[in-house]
């Protein structure tokens, strides 16, 4: 396993980082050993549950819509193993390793907060599977997001079985028995309360808001790179992105922004360049001109979707749950909508800060707007073609995110014969937000590329530092002014630079304060 310090479960909150690190990084997990005592003590309240004649839901009943049949104590083994076996019903492609592991990351930090009334072994279980890099097969398609997320974290709860599919560490795929025998974990059988349990929670979407908030830390600053080097390399000013007109509109995700965007243009000759009055541009364009606002509402976004995963990180989804004084109480905490509606906020974001880095980069390629640059920043025009079809590929991209942009959380399917006749959508809001942060890497790279190739056709014009620290990057993985080349590999390069965090990190390490 990895040598990243073990995130401890069952103490505290789960901060959005430590979620990263066992989601991405296989960083191991430890379980704080007071909820053990906790598990313990709320399994109690179960065990008398199950002995009472008088029917509790979850315990001695049937579920959902079947919640008044009464379960006898010699079939609640089979109940329990035949609602995990029939949830598990997802369906399409696997979903990334990395979702699969926040999910079960974040259902393991519900079982020891001691509210669900699960036995300690199944505690452990769920932690030594993880810590085994033990990932079940979860299927794209089977939550609605309410009653949570169950179809995959059912095939969770089937592997802790198991039963079903898995892949181990290796990526290998196997029967999960295997893998856990291989691991030497022994399989759960599960009792009264348990299945239920492991399947009520809003952990899928939970966890890929979380991995989508980490990343947009990183693309939203890249964003603003862009921006510095569109400006710059089309000539444009600075100026409008003083603190003081900032101050004039307090959005406190402008302010940060502009302030990326004074630093990374700080000291560039070539913005220095045409300061004077013998610039007879009034103004520069939207796209340019305003991009603080536009990457700073984007920003605000992102604060606002972080409270929610704040407050839902530190919540306990289950139902029924064992409250504090040892009641066991129905009840709708399940329900996925405040997570949902911000992972379609952020979509509309996404869609919003790439459409304005295609706009500068079809700015950059246009002779009529570009200041002087050749068209499409071709070697020689007529008989290359430049960078022409990268702006196809932005727009297509942009394209599509507008059509991700279209909310998830306003549709409803009502199921389980009307009893869950309100459902968030919150699982196909989270699966198309991370379409879209793909899609938003690959236009901000795109654009880099451009402004990258811009800076240099401005020689003797220099960059500043942080602008040409980007551009001697970008050096190292794309060619830059000549004769047309194969062009897809460039791209895609670039977009690896940017999903790396490589392009972030070399700026800021030559940003002015």
């Amino acid at each position: 396993m990895s040598d990243v310090t073990p995130v401890v479960v069952g103490s505290a909150p789960l901060a959005i980082d430590a979620l990263v690190q066992v989601a991405r990084h296989d960083a191991p997990v430890r379980i704080d050993p007071s909820a053990f005592d906790r598990v313990a003590a709320t399994r109690t309240v179960i065990d008398g549950l199950a002995a009472d004649p008088h029917p509790h839901y979850g315990v001695s009943t049937g579920f959902g819509a079947l919640a008044t049949t009464f379960i006898a104590p010699d079939r609640r083994l089979q109940l329990q193993a035949s609602l995990i076996r029939s949830h598990a019903a997802g369906t399409g492609a696997e979903v990334e390793r990395e979702v699969v592991r926040g999910l079960q990351l974040l259902r393991l930090q519900t079982l020891a907060s001691g509210r669900t009334g699960v036995r300690p072994v199944v505690v452990e279980t769920h932690a030594a599977m993880l810590n085994a890099g033990i990932v079940p097969v979860v299927r794209e398609y089977g939550s609605l997001g309410c009653s949570g997320d169950l179809a995959p974290l059912a095939h969770i709860a089937l592997a802790a079985m198991g039963e079903g599919e898995v892949r181990d560490a290796s990526g290998s795929l196997l029967p999960a028995a295997e893998a856990l025998a291989a691991a030497g974990i022994a399989p759960v059988t599960l009792v009264e309360k348990e299945g239920l349990a492991l399947i009520n929670g809003t952990d899928g979407m939970l966890g890929m808001l979380a991995l989508a908030l980490h990343d947009l830390d990183t693309l939203l600053f890249t964003a603003d790179i862009a921006a510095a080097m569109s400006v710059e390399s089309q000539l444009g000013t600075d100026a409008v992105f003083a603190a003081d007109l900032m101050a004039l509109r307090p959005q406190a995700g402008q302010a940060v922004s502009a302030g990326n965007l004074r630093a990374l243009l700080a000291a560039s000759p070539m913005v220095a360049s045409h300061k004077g009055p013998e610039d007879g541009r009034v103004q520069d364009a939207y796209s340019l001109r305003c991009s603080p606002q536009v990457h700073g509402a984007a920003r605000d976004t992102v604060a606002h979707a972080s409270i929610i995963a704040e407050r839902e990180l530190a919540s306990v989804i289950d139902n029924p749950v064992i409250t504090l004084d040892g009641r066991i109480e129905s009840n709708g905490n399940f329900h996925g909508a405040p997570v949902a509606a911000v992972l379609d906020f952020l979509a509309i974001s996404v869609a919003d800060v790439a459409s304005m880095s295609e706009r500068r980069t079809d700015r950059a390629l246009d002779p009529a707007r570009s200041h002087g640059l050749p068209p499409f920043l071709a070697a020689e025009v007529g008989v290359d073609s430049g960078l022409m079809i990268a702006q196809y590929a932005a727009a297509g991209i942009v394209s599509e995110l507008k059509r991700l942009a279209v909310p998830a959380s306003v549709d409803s399917i009502p199921s389980s014969a009307m009893q869950e006749d309100h459902v968030s959508m919150g699982w196909a809001a989270a699966r198309k937000l991370r379409r879209a942060l793909d899609g938003l890497s690959r236009v901000l790279a795109i654009e880099i590329l451009t402004a990258a190739r811009a800076l240099d056709l401005r020689a003797p014009l220099e960059a500043g530092p942080a602008t040409g620290a980007v551009r001697d990057l970008v050096r190292t993985v794309a060619a830059g002014p000549g004769a047309d080349h194969y062009l897809s590999p460039d791209m895609e390069a670039v977009t690896a630079l940017v999903t790396s965090g490589d392009v972030a990190r070399i700026a800021k390490e030559h940003m002015h304060d």
